[in-house]
């Protein structure tokens, strides 16, 4: 960790040539005001660094050459899906800020205007992560022991808010973006299988509480497609039914995991809860996954499925005199 904060350091001295204060260093790097004198003599070591003003600046070098150099095309695409990322991100990540640096610092020479926003993107990322510190430090950290284990091929265990999944222990397969739909949201998502089963789950990393690294390890199928994207469904043999529910929550939705359906449709109910349009089999399973759910779903439409459940309900009812 130390190590990779001596490097965060680099780059900020290098995104701001005009020199930086070390109250606003541990500021960016989260860390203490007094740890920043190591960080900087461990950098120093490598590079030359002198204090001016209370200001931390590098010594200029004529010397210094990019290992790297996009086209100003490939700059301004990176630059712009960058910062389409980081608008739709849940959270600010200190590697994209950090990543973003890099490339700026090579962009300079050719490309002044494209170094110049991707540095004040990054900088943004910052103000972000600064503003959000506890939730966002906490879901980073979590997110990289994850990443950690999906790049060694370890196992992780896991705690979760699932109701079910309180702790777990699983084999990343694939970490990336879903887009959820329901609510503008595109959460980070982890698949992975659960340990001693064949079960592949998904979960959202915001609902994961902590996150530990084991010592097995595991290695991902060859046959498996990371992020592939999945056909819409085909039900032509199918009876479906378009439904128009409403539910307390959206977690009442989970439900109806076991039966087919296409994607439902979710908007506000003015009274509070949600209604949810979608087709699904029509068949005793659905009869039963909303018996099941008590009050927290209620059918609106069709008035035909309603007399079907109506039915059903007063016929187990008179099974039990």
């Amino acid at each position: 960790m130390k190590g990779e904060r001596v490097a965060q350091l680099e780059l900020l001295l290098r995104s701001h040539p005009e020199g930086i204060r070390r109250a606003e260093i541990a500021r960016r790097l989260g860390v203490h005001r007094s740890t920043i004198s190591r960080y900087v003599d461990d950098l120093s070591k490598h590079i030359e660094i002198y204090e001016e003003n209370n200001l931390i600046k590098l010594r200029d070098r004529d010397d210094d050459s990019s290992p790297m150099e996009l086209s100003v095309y490939e700059s301004l695409a990176f630059n712009m899906g960058a910062e389409a990322l980081a608008s739709n991100a849940e959270f600010a990540n200190p590697h994209l800020a950090s990543g973003l640096r890099k490339l700026a610092m090579n962009m300079r020479s050719y490309a002044p205007k494209i170094s110049e926003n991707a540095l004040y993107l990054a900088e943004r990322i910052d103000e972000a992560i600064q503003n959000n510190r506890n939730v966002t430090g906490r879901y980073n950290a979590i997110l990289e022991v994850l990443i950690d284990c999906w790049v060694s091929g370890r196992i992780a265990r896991i705690s979760t808010s699932v109701p079910e999944k309180e702790e777990i222990e699983i084999a990343p397969y694939f970490i990336g973006y879903k887009d959820d739909g329901e609510d503008g949201r595109k959460p980070i998502t982890v698949t992975g299988r659960l340990r001693h089963t064949k079960d592949i789950i998904t979960l959202d990393i915001a609902s994961i509480t902590d996150a530990r690294m084991l010592d097995e390890t595991y290695t991902i199928p060859d046959n498996l497609r990371p992020f592939s994207q999945q056909r819409e469904p085909q039900y032509d043999a199918i009876d479906m039914i378009p439904l128009k529910l409403w539910i307390r929550e959206k977690s009442a939705l989970n439900s109806f995991s076991a039966i087919i359906h296409d994607k439902p449709v979710l908007e506000k109910a003015p009274g509070g809860g949600w209604i949810c349009t979608m087709k699904a089999e029509n068949s005793i399973e659905l009869l039963l996954r909303i018996v099941q759910s008590g009050t927290s779903i209620r059918v609106l439409e069709p008035e035909s499925f309603r007399k079907r459940l109506v039915s059903l309900l007063e016929s187990i009812l008179r099974m039990y005199g």
